[in-house]
């Protein structure tokens, strides 16, 4: 028996019967209850247009309501720009700097803006440039421009916002549709893993939620993943970190980039904060595609995956997790439970760089991770790794080699005996291989200058 979908919208109760779990939150907003003021822009999470909250665990959250289901929301609350209120209804807080500040042209991206506005007041975040850059690149405006925008921003930093109220409690897994399984234990899991092994894997739908929303072609089976406490932990000890691979990018980033500091940047180009609020890196994992940000990263950092069925566990490098275009290692009855890397030692270092066309919300044309080991000048280990280079993520061994036996211009010239990419709109070959050399050559000079800052930018 199917269950009924039950979440708050703008502090009231919802429950539906009799419709899809597919269906995208955008959709359902607009055309079952009438709330207009979400937009669709790109329908695939870029523009902002469509930027609701999420209020869950005490936490308010900007998303994409255009590529979130229906099914997942289950047990969340969502507020819209419709559940804003001022006190004895007048507009709030937010909507009024905006106002003030006349930052809304022809209105159509604003709800969308007002919306990342609320969420980055309710964080109490401060009203510097780099904090309010990070909350807004997630939202296009075509015709105001940007400066009014900010202003309002600085406007709305450290505003008091209520606390977010409790969603609906869900104990239990549940099923809606049949077709949508969102399981809460780990054997739950596995036991549908085992018993539904071509129903794809949901986390945060950041790339499955394009096949609702921009394909219009929703998969017929789903097993939601995000509920399993095992797959959502986050933690470590002296010698490495674990993070589960349903956890969001939004929670995994306070450990990633306590570890290793140089993704502090990385992490604020990997989509926006409303892609990061719902996606995860597992899920950038099993996708296995070959420009996917965090492989390379996590190739350099030597991270190993546990790997979980109803048959048991096993640990796998990432490395050996990818074997051709969107193929991977994983069984038909698998899931990628979490993912491991080693901290840094004394004497490591570990860079990072992604290349694109745009800087914030792009795919990457040449992304690349570095960890060496370095002692007394002297480069005694090294792993790098490639995105966007071949048909997987894959590791630079002739560039590792030659940098342990001849130096970083011998390494830059064996790029090519590792990678022999292909042509597309992001980039020609022969770029690729030239940006990687030249990355290569980045990588010389922050180790030469330890103390000279060379920014990751989009060239």
């Amino acid at each position: 028996m199917a269950d009924n979908i039950r979440f708050a919208l703008n502090d009231g109760p919802v429950e539906l019967t009799g419709v899809s779990p597919m269906t995208t939150l955008l959709d359902w907003l607009r055309e079952q209850r009438g709330l207009k003021g979400t937009k669709e822009g790109c329908a695939e999470g870029d523009c902002g247009a469509c930027t609701v909250v999420l209020e869950r665990e005490g936490r308010r959250e900007a998303v994409n309501a255009c590529i979130a289901l229906l099914g997942q929301i289950d047990g969340l609350s969502v507020r819209t720009v419709e559940g804003l209120r001022g006190p004895d209804g007048a507009p709030h807080a937010v909507q009024v700097a905006m106002a003030d500040s006349d930052a809304t042209q022809c209105g159509f991206c604003t709800p969308g803006f007002v919306m990342s506005a609320y969420a980055f007041a309710a964080g109490a975040e401060k009203p510097d440039l780099e904090a309010i850059h990070d909350a807004l690149a997630g939202n296009l405006c075509r015709c105001t421009g940007y400066r009014p925008i900010v202003e309002a921003m600085t406007r709305v930093a450290g505003l008091s916002i209520e606390p977010a109220p409790a969603p609906p409690q869900r104990t239990g897994s549940a099923a809606f549709g049949g077709s949508f399984f969102a399981p809460r234990s780990l054997a739950e899991l596995l036991a549908l893993r085992a018993e539904y092994p071509k129903a794809l894997l949901l986390a945060g739908a950041t790339d499955l939620g394009l096949l609702a929303s921009r394909s219009r072609k929703p998969p017929a089976a789903v097993i939601h993943v995000a509920h399993v406490p095992e797959l959502t932990a986050i933690g470590g000890d002296k010698e490495q970190i674990t993070i589960g691979a349903a956890a969001t990018y939004a929670a995994a980033m306070p450990i990633l980039i306590a570890n290793y500091p140089a993704l502090r940047t990385y992490l604020a180009r990997l989509g926006s904060r409303q892609i990061r609020s719902l996606g995860t890196i597992g899920g950038n994992i099993g996708t296995a595609s070959p420009i996917g940000d965090m492989p390379p990263v996590l190739l350099a950092l030597e991270a190993s995956l546990k790997l979980v069925s109803v048959r048991g566990a096993r640990d796998l490098p990432l490395e050996e997790f990818f074997l051709g275009y969107r193929k991977t290692a994983l069984a038909p009855d698998e899931v990628i439970q979490s993912l491991s890397m080693p901290r840094l030692w004394p004497g490591e270092v570990f860079f990072c760089d992604k290349v694109s066309k745009r800087r914030d919300q792009d795919i990457s044309t040449v992304a690349a991770g570095y960890r060496l080991r370095i002692k007394n000048g002297k480069i005694e280990d090294v792993r790098i790794g490639f995105g966007g280079m071949a048909a997987t993520p894959k590791r630079a061994r002739h560039v590792e080699a030659a940098l342990l036996t001849e130096g970083f211009a011998v390494a830059a010239a064996a790029v090519p005996k590792d990678f022999k990419p292909i042509d597309d709109w992001r980039g020609s070959a022969a770029y690729r291989l030239a940006v990687a050399a030249n990355l290569l050559r980045r990588l010389e000079l922050r180790i030469a200058e330890p103390g000279r800052a060379v920014e990751v930018e989009a060239l």
